[in-house]
């Protein structure tokens, strides 16, 4: 499988081993209650510190790393080297890999900037097998006027499942959708809309009979594929 190389990218295979064990301090202000942590502190060691509890048990995982987009933030720099940007998140990957369960995921979001190497990166510690998908989801609506290029419109959303087969079920339609979606014929399969009648791929289940008003199509065209793409559930 290809790999990433970079300068020091030796040593950044063993930092997650390198660091040390620290206890969590609770803050008794901010209640005891054992259900929900928030973890204050460099997340390296805040992964390390939850590993004797939580190894192989964490279903699901997201995160928000720094895009490395040579901007000044008030807590963190987010203008790396490229290499240093490397080994920064590999072994935060290492640890996070080690706190999932068997049929757990992770979701990294990730711009342009960096996006095609984490990809790569994050096939070495995942394993490329367990890449699920990459969701690009649309960040503006509107054009950037100030753009030099082409302008950005989106980010990805990084899928890899710890399992395989994928552990997640299909996603319902989201709350604001579902009034655009209506069944004026009954469908037992529930609400639609209407939406492209093209396929990738053409499949014989996917053919319906075609009840034409004129009832004078030939019968070699009185089919057609199911148009109700968008569907809830």
């Amino acid at each position: 499988m290809p790999t990433l190389d970079w300068l020091n990218r030796a040593d950044a295979f063993t930092i997650a081993a390198r660091v040390p064990y620290r206890l969590l301090e609770p803050v008794s202000s901010h209640g005891t209650g054992a259900d929900n942590l928030l973890i204050q502190g460099d997340n390296l060691e805040a992964l390390k510190a939850l590993l004797p509890f939580y190894r192989g048990q964490v279903k699901c995982i997201f995160i928000d790393p720094p895009y490395n987009t040579k901007s000044a933030f008030e807590h963190y720099d987010d203008n790396l080297e490229h290499s240093q940007w490397l080994s920064m998140m590999l072994p935060r990957l290492q640890l996070l890999r080690e706190l999932l369960r068997e049929d757990g995921s992770i979701w990294v979001t990730i711009d342009d900037n960096e996006g095609h190497y984490l990809k790569v990166l994050m096939d070495e510690v995942f394993g490329r097998g367990n890449f699920v998908t990459n969701v690009v989801w649309q960040k503006a609506y509107t054009s950037n006027q100030t753009a030099k290029h082409i302008s950005d419109t989106h980010d990805h959303l990084f899928l890899y499942a710890q399992g395989r087969p994928c552990p997640l079920t299909q996603l319902t339609a989201a709350t604001e959708t579902r009034p655009r979606l209506l069944n004026p014929d009954n469908d037992p399969r529930g609400p639609w809309k209407d939406d492209g009648l093209s396929a990738g791929v053409l499949r014989r289940p996917r053919f319906h009979p075609l009840t034409h008003r004129t009832a004078d199509l030939p019968p070699r065209q009185a089919c057609m594929g199911d148009g109700k793409q968008s569907r809830h559930g």
